[in-house]
């Protein structure tokens, strides 16, 4: 088998950490291994296959001779350096919100349209996390019956800001336990037991950032327009696991029966919907796992064709590292890397 030399570009954050390890995992084939982060992290070591491997600064010259690069370092470093990378021969799968929406670049979730890394130009966008797992449950509906529309609202996980929330939220749970007074620097507001109905920034129209993703993606990623979504998107005090409640309205009516079986087939994901027993999605059975989880699948009564599900996944692995080296693995499954 052919192997090939890969950067993982923000090596050091919480998404390259982690698709490092996913690298490992999956046994992708791997010649070398080239871990890039900022200049202040240049001279780190990160672990790859039980072995310490020195961080480079990323800069466009070190892409030369990379034939894949995973970018999670923000949208700033992807606008910056990912057209390098991709000039200098690398395919560029990008975690950023810099090129999701480009229609030269193919959004992809692998389980929902592998079809359209065909005739990539050398960079590919990886999904909003809370995007991606919402889809992977989404398309297998769709296909049976037609989502006409989508209300979602979601209670996401901090480690979707980064490592500098996850230690905010360790320290400000403490501080409160303690009764002492907390100041936060990473969220507006105190995350320990609180709920903040904010993700990203505001526009004009009142909503955020993160429910216009999760809007624009969902249309793009399922090749339909016509699809209407509406998003509230909420951060909650939990370290990992995106959980969503969603509502489906459809052309052709389901019941939940038919969609606990549509879904028991479809890849990727996994039906835990057994109320009478207590089991349903708990974004701590989900963390560290690379599956989606869907359960609470049952009758809207308020319409003639709704659904009600509630969707789970591990927004560092699903949402983000985990999708990208799926992408990684159908671009040399398909001879397209």
């Amino acid at each position: 088998m052919k192997e090939y030399t890969v950067a993982v570009v923000g090596a050091t954050g919480a998404v390259g950490q982690t698709m490092l390890k996913v690298l490992e995992e999956r046994n992708f084939p791997v010649k070398k291994i080239v871990p890039l982060a900022s200049a202040r992290s240049q001279g780190q070591e990160v672990l790859f296959r039980g072995r310490a491997v020195r961080v480079e600064e990323a800069r466009p010259e070190v892409f030369q001779g990379i034939d894949l690069a995973l970018f999670s370092a923000g949208k700033g470093v992807s606008l910056e350096l990912a057209p390098e990378a991709v000039k200098r021969g690398a395919v560029v799968v990008d975690n950023s919100n810099a090129f999701r929406m480009d229609q030269a670049v193919p959004l992809v979730v692998p389980e929902v349209n592998p079809e359209a890394l065909r005739g990539h130009q050398g960079l590919i966008a990886n999904p909003n996390c809370s995007t991606i797992q919402m889809v992977v449950v989404l398309k297998p509906l769709h296909d049976r019956a037609r989502v006409r529309r989508v209300v979602v609202s979601t209670y996401q996980a901090v480690s979707g800001t980064g490592l500098e929330a996850i230690a905010e939220l360790e320290a400000q749970s403490a501080a409160v336990l303690e009764g002492k007074d907390v100041e936060p620097s990473v969220y507006p507001y105190q995350i320990a037991f609180n709920v903040l109905p904010h993700i990203d920034v505001f526009d004009e129209t009142g909503y955020t950032l993160e429910e216009w993703k999760m809007t624009r993606e969902t249309k793009k990623i399922m090749g339909d327009d016509s699809i209407a979504v509406t998003a509230t998107t909420v951060r909650v005090p939990v370290f990992y696991g995106h959980s969503e409640a969603v509502n489906v309205e459809t052309e052709t009516k389901l019941t939940p029966d038919e969609a606990r079986q549509i879904l028991a087939q479809a890849p990727g994901v996994v039906v835990v919907d057994d109320p009478a027993h207590l089991k349903y999605p708990l974004a701590v059975q989900a963390a560290g796992r690379n599956e989606v989880y869907v359960g609470r699948i049952r009758e809207d009564f308020s319409i003639a064709r709704g659904l009600n599900l509630w969707i789970v996944a591990d927004n560092v692995r699903k949402g983000a590292a985990f999708n990208a080296v799926q992408i990684a693995e159908r671009l040399v499954q398909d001879g397209l890397v």
